[in-house]
């Protein structure tokens, strides 16, 4: 039997990491033989690829193994009885065969060929060790003892001596063009831009000869990045931050044409991805924008005004009691004293403290709570080394360059570099806006090639995707950014640039007066809701629509303007689709605040087979649980505003009582408090004396659908 010595053998590999199986110490010779010899071959198989470091230190390796691959079939093919004492040489052979599959696996691995380069000392070691592993296995070998042809021992012997004197030192071509690399970084640092023999010199050795292939090297490098920040190995990250932008550096400079990718699909999937993603919804957002402004401290119980902006509830009830009847904000004189929670508001500020570990106390102080918000911002921002951050600003001028100067075909290409280069971190999407490329891009917004059309909207997506990104949001505003957006929104050359730029309002509604700006826009609402009946939009366009509708809906006025369009009967149809898995979170929370007010119950009251398909939401088994927290939500809200009327209706389903006590038992804490509220008003209604003189009286009927008596 084998076991293996790593636990998390399922996850990926790091690169130089060997996860060596252990054989049993009872093992057979015979079987720990064959295993022996699997192992060569793979080894040997490696003959034929191209390594483009370390190639003399792996063609001497596998020329090893060969050699000893010849004496461990004769032993197999020779089928004589082997002594028990040689297992101590097979399983030093076993480990060592094993690391060198994996030693061989990261020399010959795609992507990997610039870290390799620069950690062409540290690869050299491993193969020294490795070999000299082999020479102390084949030292305790009980060479008398097996019955062998005296010229398969000579090889043995020949081995085990070359293997012992073997010194595996970094190639000279190796050494040079490290250090070639090396001094490429030292004039970034400098300002200095490179030499671009210099620049291709390294790519020609490294075998990186197409845009596709440097693009290869940057998912590696990234990965890489991922994995050492987990592990807190800051100057490490700072080497492959340095790394990582010499080669987009490269990428961007030297590769005129993106070739089969230019403006590829698959990248739209990642970035729609990340809107589906668990706190994707936050991680757009200003935290900021959860300090009460009157407090600056983290608000608990956010409520609305009536000039539409948001404070904690304790803040703006002591700015009342001192007799102030003014907006703290704005300066503007109150109609009303009247304050409206703000539900969705809230549910973010909780979601992001869980997600962030920052408590919510009243007695908290909030200078605390304000150091807490911020060095939350402050750890999602990488730290950049010196030749990072200026070969970065100097690869955003080269695009910016680019875009305003440069042909049609320039132009797309710098777009989709911007695509990408936006979505790795916050500095390098600064480092591209700030150079001024936000007005060439919202230009290119008009163009009429598709593929150029969408990777502009892409980029300017992906640039607004980031908490720290309120000046870039200002200057795509200041553009006139939201009139080219919303006219890609509703005449976009593809369905998917359309679905780009309702993600992008989205992001853009993470300012407060932006959502009013749009909202105020008379074509955005209904842009979208139209956009939403689109048979040819996917599930994934179907979200990113109902998300820019949940951010335009962060502001109170924009409420009766969603209800105008038609927007609770459409959503109620994407409920009623049987592929809504996708979606129906964000449907529901829509769904959730436009039940707050009773303008917004009454409709969803008024719309055929609604409280049918909230029903059915809260009974399905595939559901999540924030949304069945969101349905209970509007239930409890069409219950308050609806009257009796509806209350009855409710009470017929008997299932959605087991719905109610089964969140009560496994829901969140809120998920729990709202089902317990509900399940208090169902029992108290008394059928006998259930009567009202609402103008909507919905009725639930076995046929899957409410008949309205108006």
């Amino acid at each position: 039997m084998i076991h293996s010595s790593n636990s998390s053998s399922s996850d990926r590999r790091r690169i130089l990491t060997f996860p060596v199986v252990h054989p049993c110490q009872n093992i057979q010779p015979a079987t720990l033989l064959v295993s022996l010899i699997s192992l060569a071959h793979k080894i040997c198989d490696y003959q034929s690829n191209s390594f483009v470091t370390q190639r003399k230190n792996a063609r001497e390796t596998i020329r090893y193994v060969q050699n000893l691959l010849i004496f461990l079939e004769e032993i197999k093919d020779n089928k004589s009885a082997l002594p028990h004492s040689i297992n101590l040489c097979f399983f030093e052979l076993h480990l060592s065969f094993q690391k060198i599959v994996y030693l061989l696996e990261d020399c010959s691995q795609e992507g990997s060929h610039s870290w390799m380069l620069m950690k062409c000392k540290q690869v050299s070691n491993e193969f020294r060790v490795l070999i000299r592993t082999i020479a102390t296995a084949l030292d305790v070998l009980p060479m008398s003892l097996i019955d062998l042809p005296s010229e398969v021992k000579e090889i043995v012997v020949l081995v085990a001596k070359q293997a012992e004197k073997a010194k595996s030192k970094v190639e000279l071509a190796d050494e040079r063009i490290a250090a070639l690399v090396t001094s490429i970084l030292d004039q970034f640092e400098n300002r200095v831009a490179p030499s671009p023999d210099d620049v291709k010199r390294v790519l020609d050795y490294l075998n990186i000869r197409s845009w596709n292939q440097c693009n290869k090297e940057i998912k590696f490098l990234e990965e890489e990045i991922r994995a050492t920040r987990a592990r807190e190995e800051n100057r490490e990250v700072d080497f492959l931050r340095n790394l990582i932008v010499f080669v987009i550096y490269s990428r961007v400079v030297v590769f005129e044409f993106i070739g089969e990718h230019r403006s590829s699909s698959c990248d739209n999937l990642s970035i729609l991805d990340d809107a589906s993603k668990p706190g994707s919804m936050i991680s757009c957002l200003d935290s900021e924008d959860f300090l009460c402004p009157i407090s600056l401290e983290i608000m608990s119980d956010p409520v609305i005004i009536s000039t539409g902006h948001t404070f904690d509830r304790v803040s703006i009830q002591k700015w009342f009691s001192s007799g102030n009847l003014i907006c703290p904000k704005t300066g503007e004189k109150l109609t009303s004293i009247e304050m409206v929670p703000n539900s969705a508001l809230r549910k973010l500020i909780h979601q992001f403290c869980s997600e962030n570990g920052i408590p919510i106390v009243r007695e908290q102080s909030g200078i605390q709570n304000r150091k807490d918000v911020r060095r939350t911002k402050t750890e999602q921002t990488s730290q950049q080394s010196g030749a990072a951050e200026e070969a970065m600003k100097m690869v955003a001028e080269f695009l910016q360059c680019n875009l305003s100067t440069g042909t049609t075909s320039d132009k797309n290409k710098a777009a989709y570099e911007i695509r990408l280069i936006a979505k790795s971190n916050i500095f390098d999407m600064s480092c591209v806006a700030e150079s001024g490329t936000i007005p060439y891009l919202l230009n290119l917004l008009s163009s009429m090639s598709p593929s150029t059309q969408e990777n502009a909207m892409a980029a300017l997506l992906n640039l607004t995707r980031h908490q720290k990104s309120s000046n870039l949001k200002k200057s795509i505003v200041e553009n006139c950014g939201l009139i080219l957006i919303l006219d890609v929104l509703m005449e976009g050359l593809k369905i998917e640039t359309r679905k780009l730029a309702a993600l992008t309002l989205f992001h853009l509604s993470s300012v407060e007066e932006y959502r009013k700006l749009i909202g105020e826009i008379p074509e955005a609402i209904p842009s979208l809701v139209d956009l939403l009946k689109e048979n040819t939009l996917d599930n994934s366009g179907k979200k990113s629509v109902v998300i820019a509708i949940l951010g335009l809906l962060w502001f109170p006025g924009n409420h009766k303007k969603v209800l105008e369009c038609g927007t609770v009967k459409v959503l109620v149809d994407l409920l009623n689709l049987e592929n809504s898995s996708d979606f129906i979170t964000e449907t529901l929370a829509v769904l959730a605040i436009l039940a707050e007010k009773q303008e917004g119950s009454s409709e969803i009251l008024r719309t055929s087979s609604a409280l049918y398909a909230l029903v059915s939401t809260l009974e399905s088994a595939s559901v999540s649980a924030p949304a069945k927290e969101y349905c209970v939500s509007i239930l409890l809200s069409l219950c308050t505003n609806g009257g009796k009327e509806v209350v009855a209706v409710l009470r017929k389903p008997t299932s959605l009582m087991c719905s109610l006590y089964n969140l009560l038992t496994q829901g969140t804490s809120r998920a729990c408090k709202k089902s317990s509220s509900l399940l208090k008003i169902l029992h108290e209604f008394n059928d006998s004396g259930s009567s009202s003189n609402r103008s909507v009286t919905p009725e639930f009927r076995q046929d899957r659908h409410f008949v309205h008596v108006q």
